[in-house]
């Protein structure tokens, strides 16, 4: 038996998760009448982290709100920047996300990151306990109700990656801080506490240094400055802008 009909309309910001068929304007869906209106935004292929507010009929209902015949559900997206409440931001990512993993730890952001894939369970647990915002490009990772927070990385490309995850959270940024490999806390260090991880012309050429306080690494001004202090410079530019 068929159940209640509404109508819904997703914003234009997340019609990319919704089949082709159904991103034009309003899309009428026929529920079961037992669903809640977030398992109904789900099975469109919406993650629940991306929804901002839930609106039927003019009023704001959480997502656990049953739907009624007739109801018109605009489905917004999140409002930028998105407030994490109850933990310092920082947050987790996926096997696939390296890249973007060392540049958030470059500009200081607390990120940690798994280099093997360990599984959605694992990810969602570790999400929890740790209380870090997931990270992800993979859609059912990111419904499991598990998961302390999540958000969709939409891009493919690092740097476009970075500029979405700093507009949409508006991290603290505290560039040279941390370690790109460990995401531990970097601390200056004399030439001779890393001497043994140097070679000679690095020896012979630079004077200033810093070592990771969990995993050791000596880091220094070498060949790929530049292009980190770019990274650096775009992302403060970004924040400065933003004002």
């Amino acid at each position: 038996m068929n159940g209640p009909e509404i109508r819904v309309d997703v914003a234009p910001g997340l019609r990319l998760f919704v089949p082709p068929a159904r991103r034009a304007g309003t899309t009428a869906l026929t529920t079961d009448g037992a669903a809640t209106l977030g398992h109904v935004i789900e099975s469109l292929g919406v993650p629940l982290t991306e929804v901002g507010a839930l609106v039927v009929d003019g009023r704001e209902v959480p997502p656990s709100h049953i739907p009624a015949a007739g109801e018109h559900v605009a489905v917004r997206a999140v409002t930028r920047p998105q407030r994490v409440p109850g933990a310092p931001l920082r947050f987790l990512l996926d096997v696939h996300l390296g890249t973007l993993a060392r540049r958030l730890r470059l500009l200081g952001v607390d990120t940690a990151y798994e280099s093997t894939d360990i599984g959605d369970p694992a990810l969602a647990a570790r999400s929890a306990a740790e209380k870090r915002v997931m990270l992800s490009r993979d859609r059912g990772l990111l419904r499991r109700r598990e998961l302390w927070a999540g958000a969709y990385v939409y891009s493919t490309r690092p740097e476009e990656q970075l500029r979405d995850v700093l507009d949409r959270f508006a991290p603290e940024l505290r560039p040279w801080t941390r370690c790109t490999a460990c995401n531990g806390l970097l601390h200056r260090a004399t030439k001779d506490e890393v001497a043994e991880q140097l070679q000679h012309g690095t020896r012979r050429t630079y004077d200033v240094f810093a070592r990771c306080t969990a995993c050791g690494r000596a880091y220094w001004k070498g060949a790929h400055h530049d292009q980190l202090e770019a990274i650096v410079a775009r992302a403060l530019s970004g924040y400065a802008e933003r004002g």
